[in-house]
């Protein structure tokens, strides 16, 4: 795998790739970056076990800065991450990083025509590489993607053994790849989740089941986790991934991680399905009661006409509403109870005029704003309180509505690029800067269920954070910071100062690699989860051509410790994921699933067998 960047995204992307995947990395960076220190994940990563080692390969790099180091030294160690410097991805640096031999190569500059220019250079190089481009120009990168793919088919229709490898290209942005992380993270505490037919998913630990906790048969067991007691039978054990029901009842005592669906279980946003929904949009709650009030008076005075004089009840309150308006004869020459009553509904019509008039004035103030941005609803609670409509806000503030979670954003510009967005999907905000008084308390900060705040500015982040923190100590924040070493500082200040509140501090860098390496692992992978020292693989997949799955039932093509079926792709008017497949599903040759792996076995499933890790 090569990797070619400018900045944190670069070295995360190479530290995902070694530490999760196990693959062999080449990292190109600009010469100005060797002196820079690489993401605090890689640091922590080369310390632990998931890193073997990081090798950096000083020798054979050039003094004029404009092409690629050697490539390395005999002596150094396989498996690390070879550190090379470039200023630039031209073709003697990407020969240089060896991308004639490499299976992926991933192009993550800060700038487009930067990574464009190189893409083009690698993929006539060679036409068999997997080529992953970070692009800010969504529409661009469509073509981009779609005029690679011509190149490589092309190729491959011209070699001789051109069928069979995966020749791909992926485009991404890293605003659209942090988006879901972020959304899951305000929603449940963690980044790490996979997205898949429109959702999302994370991988939980779930105690023993001799612990208290009941076992759930809707959710597939993926792993068991190793034994906490050491010293017991079989504690020297190590995980066991995708265990048989065998092995799931004979591991009784050890933990487990299943699949679970990031949902919002908070309070739903008010959408205007109630009682009277036109009414209670239209008037504040103030003016409501007033009204109330009012028709109150109006049938206190009604039923007292009626017990005093004896007439009807329906010409009773008749004559109180002509008493209101003061449209009745007075009431001379009749019973003192009569005379008082007409006093009082008279009384009370003076009341109603200054009410029929704010209720005119309010139902006006409605209508002018009714195409321009709403204000959070009253009595709005357990909503996402997200901080920023810029490129990031506004790809955050899409997935949540997906998600069918009430969100209400705060904007100091009121020219930022994401209040269209939030005016198409009737989104409420704020708008003013976060950093003055008022503005999150407008934003119903005290019944918020989370904080998301993904300003381009880490100061404003961090202050927003710490304003709300004190308003609400136990409420859940997620902050977006450029620098990953001052995201950990934030983080275990945060995290020391309110123990018992969850705090998540992220950058798009440690947010975007986990995408950007299982496209350079090939289009099927959508993602993985770690699991101790191992890792799960979950990828997409055609039974077509595969007959360990082709014809074979769910129950059959499952295969203990290498890959499990999870759910079928549908088609049609409808499409989506069918989840809880019966173990007696056939599978047939026009069947898309969704599967989750072990390295080794997606390896031997997709034809990849000198290729497995272990």
């Amino acid at each position: 795998m090569v990797v070619c960047g400018d900045d944190g995204l670069a070295h995360r992307l190479a530290a995902e790739l070694r530490g999760v995947y196990g693959e062999q990395v080449t990292l190109v960076v600009p010469a100005s970056e060797r002196s820079v220190r690489p993401p605090v994940v890689v640091r922590a990563r080369a310390a632990s076990a998931l890193l073997d080692r990081v090798v950096t390969a000083a020798a054979g790099l050039t003094g004029n800065g404009n092409s690629a180091a050697a490539v390395p030294a005999a002596g150094e160690p396989p498996g690390g991450i070879r550190l090379m410097e470039a200023a630039e991805p031209n073709e003697a640096a990407l020969a240089g990083a060896g991308v004639e031999r490499a299976d992926a190569l991933a192009l993550v500059y800060d700038d487009d025509e930067t990574n464009i220019r190189a893409a083009l250079t690698a993929r006539r190089l060679n036409p068999r590489l997997r080529l992953v481009l970070r692009l800010y120009n969504r529409r661009l990168g469509q073509h981009i993607e779609e005029l690679l793919d011509q190149a490589a088919a092309l190729a491959a229709g011209a070699a001789a053994d051109g069928t069979g490898f995966d020749a791909s290209t992926t485009v991404l942005s890293d605003a659209d790849t942090a988006a879901p992380a972020l959304a899951a993270t305000a929603l449940t505490g963690t980044s790490k989740v996979l997205q898949t037919g429109g959702l999302l998913l994370r991988a939980v630990e779930r105690p023993p089941a001799g612990a208290g906790a009941s076992a759930d048969p809707s959710l597939a067991t993926l792993a068991l986790l190793s034994p906490t007691d050491a010293s017991g039978p079989g504690g020297d054990q190590g995980p066991t991934l995708l265990p048989d029901a065998a092995a799931v009842r004979e591991g009784g005592a050890r933990a487990t991680v299943v699949l679970e669906q990031v949902s919002y279980a908070g309070p739903p946003l008010p959408d205007g399905r109630g009682v009277m929904p036109w009414f209670a949009s239209l008037f504040s709650r103030r003016l409501r009661w007033s009204l109330a009030g009012m028709v109150g008076c109006v049938v206190a005075l009604a039923v007292a006409l009626w017990l005093v004089t004896g007439i009807h009840p329906l010409r009773a309150f008749y004559l109180t509403l002509l008493d209101l308006f003061a449209i009745d004869d007075p009431a001379i020459g009749e019973s003192v109870g009569r005379q008082i009553l007409q006093l009082l509904s008279g009384l009370a019509g003076l009341l109603l005029l200054p009410v029929l008039l704010a209720a005119v004035l309010e139902a006006l103030g409605t209508f002018r704003t009714a195409s321009s941005l709403r204000k959070p609803p009253r009595g709005l609670g357990g909503h996402v309180v997200l901080l920023g409509l810029g490129k990031i806000g506004t790809r955050v503030l899409t997935r949540l509505r997906e998600l069918n979670i009430p969100v209400v954003c705060v904007e100091s510009d009121p020219e930022a690029r994401g209040l269209a967005t939030a005016r198409r999907l009737r989104v409420p905000v704020v708008l003013g800067d976060v950093t003055q008084e008022g503005v999150l308390e407008a934003a119903k900060i005290h019944r918020a269920h989370a904080l998301l705040a993904v300003t381009s500015a880490d100061t404003t982040n961090l202050e927003a954070v710490l304003y709300a923190r004190a308003v609400r100590p136990d409420l859940r924040v997620v902050l977006r910071l450029y620098d990953d070493d001052f995201a950990t500082a934030v983080y275990r200040t945060l995290r020391a100062a309110h123990p018992r509140a969850s705090t998540r501090s992220r950058s798009v860098s440690h947010l975007a690699a986990p995408a950007f390496a299982g496209a350079m692992m090939g289009r099927q992978i959508l993602g993985a989860f770690p699991v101790e020292r191992r890792v799960l693989l979950f990828a997409a997949v055609d039974v077509a051509g595969h007959p360990q799955l082709e014809g074979r039932t769910v129950g059959e093509a499952f295969r203990a410790g290498s890959w499990r079926v999870l759910a079928r792709e549908e088609s049609g008017d409808s499409p989506g994921l069918m989840w809880d497949l019966p173990d007696t599903y056939v599978l047939h040759a026009s069947d898309r699933v969704v599967l989750a792996a072990t390295r080794r076995g997606l390896a031997e499933l997709l034809g990849r067998r000198g290729r497995a890790a272990a």
